[in-house]
This record gives structure tokens, sequence and C-alpha cells, in this order.
């Protein structure tokens, strides 16, 4: 039976993101049991963290999917979403945020770290998401905090604000000021800071910084900016304020520091979201979503599990959702309420109501998708948010070893495509082959261990096949005759074609220059069919392109002439042809836009040239200072691992799209390695 709780209460949603391994989880890990919802912080490396807790996560030691936790401090509730850090895995962060109240982005002191925090910022400010900045190791930071802002402030277009600074000693960061209290800090092990008399402990720069951080805020503040002018010092709550309007209003970028591990800065950053983060009613307005009207939330993602089947996890905008409610989705599927959870982690608990700004999971709404919109009743509500899955980067033929298993597999895959927009699933409609697509080596590699770990189905997977095709190399012609007798009606058909090479992209054309009914013209067609068959498989296997069939001559038989007879003697005629014109093999030749950091560029296009391809264009990438933009002309047949190689050049956060553009002959080794192949 349900319980009866209810979920909500006004809840704020924070997101967790961040670079890959950053500690994004650690600090969920420390919020919870700073908050008194865990007695202990788990440790990811142990196994013991709330998140983190599915098999895959484990295995690898990562964030493989996000993870909700709740925790109540000072009276009010937080829900607390972790997402993978891994650029293959950014679509969880993408299909969450828009329903946020606001984020929390964890970062290094590392300037190596720093291009891969730059996408983070973009998909914020392009979520027009509030956001703060947790500066994260501080006990092991190499360099100035001052230091590291500048670096970071190239990764944000949105100012970063200093809230405080650090009190060193031997080179270790032992605390910290706050800016805005104007108070110092001493950490303590996995409890809050003890305050000190700041005048004993705080570096001699504090009034300076402090001085720094108003300026900010008083370029959003004229009566501030005057009593700074006049030296009068703002009271502490106009402070307060300024800090909380100007980070609603996407002005600033607070930045915090501390050491989630260590559980040092956690207190501080937890009252800064108390204070500071947008409550619901600023997101609805954000997301244009009225205060009055059904009960609407907002789906950021779907889990499908062995044996509860589909959890739809929602972020309640508006009224209350109870078990059994009938709802419609925003593509204007109805489905039902079949029970509410509260989430944490991998647990979940059956409760009775979702109130406003719960996030909560929804089950059995299986018409339902991720970044759809739902409401109560029977009207078809409008999209709160789109968000789009980026194109593919990297494919995998994917087959199970039995064939009975082969329903279950397409069955699993679209649960797993259900979950992950990111994954692609289709079959080739040339090859045959079911092809799994996605952002990377490891975005596939996770796929298939969760076949095996929720579904019980083992897998193979190989390199995608290559759409090659032939072209004839000059004219030719041939005549063939074909004749069967096997008593009663015979089968009879005499044909004559020549082939002519046509421009590159004309595909096959077939045309006749039959006069005196030589070939009766009901059965021009039945040639036409024939030569087209043939045409599907040349020499070498491939199909063959770009080549004109014409029909010049033949015979029939006022009896035992038909269209299957026409076909085989049209199929056999061409055939000859084609040996004696020769062809040569052509392969599809991809288009591939390439983006990365300015100072790797020069690696993708090593790269790029390693792999046949030809530079066609480098320029600026239009708002993103410090990055570039690659055009090239790379064969498919080079494209496998492509990713992998241009992520690991360029700090992991480099990508590409790409797209068909032209067949071209193959030449050089490839091409021997092609003709042996087919010999």
């Amino acid at each position: 039976m349900p319980g009866t709780e209810t979920l909500g209460g006004a809840a704020r949603c924070v997101a967790i993101v961040g670079p890959f391994q950053s500690g994004k989880t650690t600090l969920m890990e420390s919020l919870l049991e700073r908050a008194g919802a865990v007695a202990r912080a788990g440790s990811v490396a142990a196994g013991t963290s709330v998140g983190d807790a599915s098999r895959e996560a484990r295995a690898h030691a990562m964030s493989t999917e996000l993870n909700v936790a709740s925790a109540d401090f000072l009276g009010e509730t937080f829900h607390f979403v972790d997402c993978p850090g891994s650029v293959e895995l950014a679509q969880d962060m993408r299909a969450v945020l828009p329903a946020c109240d606001a984020a929390i982005v964890v970062c290094e002191a590392d300037e190596r770290k720093i291009p891969a925090l730059e996408p983070i910022l973009r998909e914020l400010e392009e979520a027009d998401v509030p956001r703060f900045l947790f500066l994260n190791k501080i006990d092991t930071a190499a360099q100035r905090v001052r230091e590291t802002l500048a670096l970071l402030q190239r990764a944000s277009r949105t100012p970063l604000l200093l809230r405080q600074i650090p009190i060193w000693k031997d080179g270790i960061a032992i605390g910290f000021v706050d800016l805005a209290l104007e108070r110092a800090f001493i950490y303590r092990e996995h409890a809050p800071s003890r305050v000190v008399e700041s005048s004993d402990a705080a570096p001699p720069d504090a009034r300076d910084a402090r001085f720094q951080m108003l300026e900010r805020l008083a370029d959003y503040d004229d009566a501030l900016m005057e009593e700074l002018l006049s030296d009068i010092e703002p009271p502490r709550d106009r402070v307060f304020d300024d800090l909380a309007r100007e980070l609603r209003e996407r002005h600033v970028v607070p930045v915090l520091f501390g050491s989630a591990e260590r559980g040092n800065g956690v207190t501080r950053l937890f009252k800064a979201l108390r204070h500071e983060a947008p409550r619901l009613a600023e997101t609805r307005a954000r997301l244009g979503v009225a205060p009055d009207g059904a009960p609407l939330a907002q789906i950021v993602a779907t889990r499908h599990t062995s044996h509860g089947g589909k959890l739809s996890v929602a972020r309640v905008l508006r009224g209350r959702f109870a078990e059994g409610d009938g709802v419609v989705g925003s593509r204007g599927a109805p489905g039902r309420i079949a029970g509410i959870l509260a989430l944490s982690g991998e647990a979940t608990q059956r409760v009775g109501e979702a109130g406003e700004g719960a996030l909560a999971g929804f089950a059995k709404l299986d018409a339902v998708v991720t970044g759809e919109s739902v409401a109560a009743g029977r009207e078809r509500p409008d999209a709160v948010a789109t968000v789009i899955a980026p194109d593919p980067v990297h494919s995998r033929t994917i087959h199970a070893p039995e064939r009975k298993d082969e329903a279950k597999l397409a069955a699993c895959l679209a649960k797993l495509a259900d979950e992950d927009p990111a994954l692609v699933v289709r079959q080739d409609p040339e090859s045959g082959e079911l092809r799994l697509s996605g952002q990377g080596e490891m975005h596939l590699r996770l796929a298939v261990e969760r076949l095996l770990s929720r579904f019980g189905l083992a897998v193979d997977t190989s390199v995608p096949a290559i759409a090659y095709r032939e072209t004839i190399r000059k004219p030719a012609s041939a005549r063939a005759r074909h004749k069967k007798q096997t008593g009663g009606h015979g089968q009879f058909a005499d044909v004559a074609v020549s082939l002519a090479p046509l421009p590159r992209g004309e595909g096959f054309l077939f045309g006749d220059t039959i006069t005196g009914g030589v070939v009766p013209k009901q059965w021009i067609p039945s040639v036409g069919a024939g030569a087209e068959a043939a045409l599907a498989s040349g020499p070498n296997g491939h199909p063959v392109v770009d080549v004109a069939v014409t029909l010049t001559d033949g015979g029939f038989h006022a009896v035992d002439s038909s269209d299957a007879a026409f076909q085989a003697a049209g199929r056999a005629a061409v055939a000859q042809a084609l040996a004696e014109a020769g062809t040569t093999v052509l392969e599809p030749v991809l288009a591939v836009e390439i983006v990365a950091p300015s100072d790797a560029i020069s690696k993708a296009t090593q790269l790029v040239s390693a792999r046949r391809g030809q530079i066609q264009a480098f320029a600026p990438r239009p708002g993103w200072e410090g990055w570039d933009v690659l055009t090239a002309l790379v064969p498919e047949a080079e494209m496998d691992g492509f990713i992998v190689d241009l992520r690991s050049s360029t700090a992991g956060v480099g990508t590409f799209r790409a797209r068909f553009d032209h067949l071209a002959e193959v030449v050089g080794k490839p091409a021997r390695a092609l003709s042996g192949r087919a010999g």
C-alpha cells in the first residue's frame, strides 16, 4: 500500500554538475551528511555512496546516470540531482537542467580541466539556470584562489563573483573568510567550520577582496554604488539581498570553495543555497509556466528496472499528483500514474502524493518520454522545455549470439533508448545490421553492460559495415539470350544492352532505342528490372551506381517470352557488360565539422590528415572565445574510433558532426585491400 507522506512542500531542486572526477558525487554525500540525511558520508571509492550505486557506476568508479537524493536543512527541503560528468553522458544533465531551480558547478583549481568546464557552463547559460561555482579540493590546490578565478573566468561568459577568500597556513587552506558575513571560519573535518575572530585570522587582503565583491554587486545596484563612492558601509542584510537578486537574475556566478571529501565549506554552501537559490515560483516564471492551472510536471529522466517496469522521474512544477491520477503528455499520449515514489540513489519508497517542487518517480507512464511535460486531467499541456539530443559520433553493430534472443534484444534496446535519447538504435536497410550509436566508446559500452546487468542479455558488437559502391570504368555492351524448355510453355528472351558511365551522384538510368518491335513494349520494363537486379551486386560485391543502361536490340518468341524471361536476359546481359567495362570501388566521404579548443586544433588537423582526410576550412568558433571550427572531408571508413582519438587529444572536449557528402573512388592501399577482400 502507498504511504501517506506527501513529497514537496515547496522543495527546491538543485543540479550538481561539473567535469568528470571533479567530486560531484562526493559533494552530494557531504551535503547529505551535513543535513543529517545520512549518518555518515559515503565513499565513491569504497562503493558506499548514495549516488553512483548502479553496477556500472561501481565498476567504472564514475557517475553513469542521474542520481537523486533529498535533504532537509534548517527547515527547508532540497532535492539534489547528481549529473554525470563525462561528456559522453551529458544528455542526462541537459534533460534535468530546465526543471531545476539552481545548479552547483563543481570544479578544481586545475588549468588542464578548464576546457571541460566551459561546455558545462554553456549548457547552463543556454538553459538560463542560476548557478553557484564550488571550487573543490581547495586542500590540494596548487594556485592561489584569485589566480584560479582568472583562469576560470575564461570559461564563463557571466562574471564570477568571489564570495570567500582562504586562510592559509604553511601553504594549506585551513579556513576561509566569508566576504559577505565578514567572519572567519576554521575548517573541521566532517563538521561545520568553527567561527573565529576575523581580525585575528583574516588575511591582509580581506578588505580589498570584500570591496571588489561589493563593486561587482554595485554594477547592478545604483544605490550600493553611491554608498561605496561615499565610503558608506552597506548594511549586511542589503548585501545578502543583492547577492540573492543578482544570482537569480543571472548577473553573477557566486564562487565558494572547500573540500567535499573532508566536508569543508559545505555548511556555507548549504546556507548560500537556502538564502539565495531561486524558489519554484521563479523557476516557473523562467519556464513560462503560469502559477494556476492543472497540476503540471516535467519528466527529467526515465528508468527501466528489471522487475518494476518504467519509472519517470518528474519535477512537479504546479499543483500535486497522487497515485491513480490520469495524465496527458505534451505529445498527446494519455497515461495513469500507477505509483509515486521518493528517490534516493537506487532506493525508492512509495509515498501518497507529490506536491509542488517535489522530484519524484511516477510509475508506469509507458507512453511518456524524457523531456516531456505531463498534466493531470485530459487536456494536453504545452511543452515546458525542448531538449534535443546531439548527433551520434560513434556506432557499433550489435547482435544477440542466439537467434531466439533477437526480439528480446530489440525490446531491451528500445528501453535503453527511452532512458537515454542520445542512444540511437536503427536497422540499416542495406546491410540489415542492427546498429547502436551514441556519444562515444564508453557510452556504448555502458549500454551493452546494462543489457547484461538489467536484462540478462549478453550481446556481441562489431564495427559497422561501410556502404561501398562500384561504378564502371568505361562504356561496354553485351548480348544475352535466356532460353529454357521444360515441357509446356518455355522461356525465351534475347537482349542486347549498352552501359555508359554517368556523372557522380546520378545513380541509375534505364532507356531503350528499340525500333520495329524486336522487343515488345510490355517487356522493355522487364529488361530494366533485370538490369537493376544485376547492378545490385557488382564484380566486387557492391551495388553499382552512376551507370546508364540502354536496351539496344533483342528478340522474342510469341509463345515462350515472358516478364521473367526478359528479366533473366537483362540481368545476364548487364552482368556480362559489367565484366567488360570493369568497375572501380567507391566509398562514402563525409563532411565533418570538428570543434575543439584552439590550442588543440592542430592535433585535430593531424588526426584528419592521418585518416586520408582533406582539410576544407578553419575558423574561430562563433561565440566561443578560444575555440575553433575545422571542416574537412573524411572517408567514412576512416571515421571509426575518430571520436576516441579526438577526445584524447583535446582534453576530452573535442567533438564533431558528420553528414554524407559524396562518393569517391578508393585508390592506393585501401583499394588493393578491398580488391583482395572481394577475391
